[in-house]
């Protein structure tokens, strides 16, 4: 198996994964849509990497989206490459904008503290994990940042794209029992992710519970063993979550 990391892929699931799940935190985390309520006027951040992905942070009344492959903003944020893109990311360098030096505050104001407070869920503690309805939206927001994640690996790493290579067009639903479904839906051996639910899922990945997802999430439960106790269903097309799984083994590795 593949082990090493290719830093534009990485780019790709920093910005269409991990950046993009901060709407889904302030729809989710009410501490998190104080924070975008901080800033009454409408906003948006743009993230360009030269050669590599492009998308669009857009908040208004408290309410945040992510718009992929647009680069129209009030605060437009170059990155001269993959690399001085995850550094950023990783807190390692400070963003230099192009425009919206009016705007500044906003960067210091609200996205600062939603990128750090997406973090105390994307890697939390055992303390914080105690609390269940921490541990809930931790697992969540892990899950959408993981399935996001697998389609980028499914279209930018060498590795992840053998996989998609091998899987027919249909969707893959990852379910969590009647809580949440989300969407992989493969087209010409291209994955995209969707959050929300399909119709008629070609294959599905279901867990028994949140507390199952965020155990195999975080490698303290075996997905072989859940599977072979019921914890993990698997029904449809088994040669779609066979590679499926392949791919999130990628995904691990580059959110570890």
């Amino acid at each position: 198996m593949l082990t090493e990391i290719d830093p534009a892929v990485r780019s790709q699931i920093n910005l269409n994964a991990v950046i993009a799940a901060i709407p889904e935190l302030v729809a989710r985390v009410p501490a998190a849509r104080e924070i975008a309520l901080a800033d009454p006027k409408q906003t948006s951040v743009s993230f360009a990497v030269r050669g590599g992905p492009r998308g669009t942070l857009a908040f208004e009344d408290g309410v945040a989206a992510f718009l992929p492959n647009r680069t129209a903003a009030t605060i437009r944020l170059p990155f001269a490459s993959p690399a001085a893109f995850n550094k950023v990311i990783d807190g390692e360098a400070q963003p230099i904008p192009v425009t919206g030096f009016h705007r500044i505050k906003f960067l210091l104001n609200v996205f600062a503290p939603l990128s750090a407070l997406l973090a105390t869920y994307l890697q939390p503690t055992d303390e914080a994990m105690a609390d269940p309805d921490f541990r809930a939206t931790s697992t969540i927001l892990t899950l959408f940042v993981a399935a996001s994640a697998a389609a980028q690996v499914a279209n930018h790493d060498r590795s992840g794209k053998f996989s998609a290579g091998l899987m027919p067009d249909g969707d893959v639903a990852v379910e969590v029992a009647n809580t949440l479904t989300y969407t992989l839906r493969v087209a010409d051996h291209t994955i995209s992710f969707l959050p929300e639910s399909t119709p008629n899922p070609r294959a599905a990945m279901r867990f028994a519970d949140l507390d199952t997802v965020s155990g195999v999430l975080s490698g303290r439960l075996s997905a072989i063993a859940c599977i072979c106790d019921g914890r993990v269903s698997m029904r449809g097309m088994i040669n779609m979550v066979d590679n499926t799984n392949r791919i999130l083994d990628r995904v691990g590795l580059y959110l570890a």
